[in-house]
């Protein structure tokens, strides 16, 4: 059982971040520059990647529901 987690673990960890990484490393042009009166109207809200933040929070936030889950059947089991 021990042997078959860590295998999915292992297997989800490098899926999500090679994902992640060809994201950063794609080769997007330079975005266009700002129109003539920068900050005058509109929304002028920034672009912060939050794509790899976010797959970080889910994949341990997934390890910690396995690890618990784990400890669960482990403590029935004793039991």
């Amino acid at each position: 059982m021990k042997k078959i987690f860590c295998n999915i673990t292992l297997i989800l960890f490098f899926l999500l971040g090679s994902a992640t990484i060809n994201n950063v490393l794609a080769d997007d042009p330079a975005p266009p520059p700002p129109p003539g009166e920068h900050g005058a109207s509109g929304d002028q809200g920034g672009g912060a990647p939050i794509d790899g933040g976010l797959s970080i929070l889910f994949v341990l936030g997934a390890a910690y529901g396995a690890k618990k889950i784990y400890a669960v059947k482990k403590e029935k089991e004793e039991a």
